[in-house]
């Protein structure tokens, strides 16, 4: 697992290469800010026009919020790292850009599993007095929980930028029908520290969708059977909250995996620069919070009203 860098990398690199790794995650990054901004401007004009905010939709707002700056971010790495191949390469601006981009990611997973977490509590029926007490407290515990997923994943960060992943190796290669020698400076992943770091800042908030995932199917599949006890067959608004949060939680979940899969491929140099699979890689990671952030619109009554409103005032406006 090494990533080489040499002058001749970058010669190789074919324009449709190139172009398809900016293109590509240009525009799914460009659609997630797009969605991610409209989630922030509904919910920041709710909160400025009635003076108070939900904590579902404040989760919501932080969590876009940072998946704007991520998506931001991975647009600006992306095009740094193609068109300034050589001053990217360097030390300090590769650190500053990974360090950046792991805080961002890891805040952004435990922020939608905080958020995935609140949903189950309220809607899971469960008597159990610890969890009860949870549902009552957790509408004033969300705002430090954030706060400290923020600060975890800021911690977890930081040993980028003192290469504990990395181990530099320089070694001269002999050139053909010549007398010199050529230098090539491989990067190689130590991944043992890889994977024990990464897994700490990521195992945990992936554990909270499974986790708060069964609770919720657990809770529908009492709730069904409680129906039929008591010979209903059409659903309440119990159910379809139940069913509503198990999709939006399981579809998710599948997005979460593919990322986690794609992020640890990226960050341990699995794949050379710009190769199929390191294109394949930032093309998963750039659809991952643009995908949600579409599923999210749709999914949420208010942010699906709001957004069919805008479509008609949009319309409206071209037509005349």
């Amino acid at each position: 697992m090494a990533k080489v860098t040499t002058d001749s990398t970058y010669n190789d690199i074919s324009e449709s290469v190139l172009l398809i790794t900016l293109i590509v995650p240009g525009i799914e990054c460009i659609t997630g800010m797009i969605g991610n901004g409209f989630i922030v401007a509904t919910n920041a004009i709710e909160w400025f026009q009635s003076k108070r905010l939900s904590t579902s939709d404040f989760t919501l707002m932080i969590l876009s919020c940072s998946r704007l700056l991520l998506q931001f971010w991975l647009m600006l790495e992306n095009t740094y790292s193609l068109l300034f191949p050589f001053s990217y390469n360097q030390n300090i601006v590769y650190k500053t850009f990974k360090v950046i981009f792991i805080f961002l990611n890891y805040s952004n997973l435990w922020f939608a599993a905080w958020l995935n977490v609140f949903y189950c509590i309220r809607i899971a029926n469960f008597t159990h007095p610890l969890f009860l007490r949870l549902r009552w407290r957790i509408a004033g515990l969300m705002p430090w929980l954030l706060c400290s997923s923020a600060f975890i994943s800021f911690c977890y960060s930081l040993p980028i930028s003192k290469d504990v992943y990395n181990v530099f190796v320089n070694s001269s290669i002999p050139v053909p029908s010549s007398n010199a020698t050529e230098k090539k400076f491989f990067t190689e992943t130590n991944v043992v520290n890889f994977a024990i770091m990464y897994n700490l800042g990521i195992f945990i908030p992936l554990i909270m969708f499974i986790f708060a995932a069964t609770l919720l199917i657990i809770s529908l599949k009492k709730h069904t059977l409680q129906m039929k006890s008591n010979a209903t067959g059409s659903r309440n608004p119990s159910m379809e909250a139940h069913m509503g949060a198990v999709k939006a939680i399981s579809s998710f979940l599948l997005f979460y995996i593919f990322n986690f899969v794609a992020l640890l491929l990226y960050m341990v140099n699995v794949f050379k620069n710009n190769s199929v699979g390191n294109i394949l890689c930032k093309i998963i990671m750039a659809a991952y919070p643009a995908g949600h952030s579409i599923l999210l619109i749709f999914s949420n009554p208010k942010l699906r009203r709001t957004w069919k409103k805008l479509q008609h005032n949009v319309k409206f406006h071209l037509k005349h």
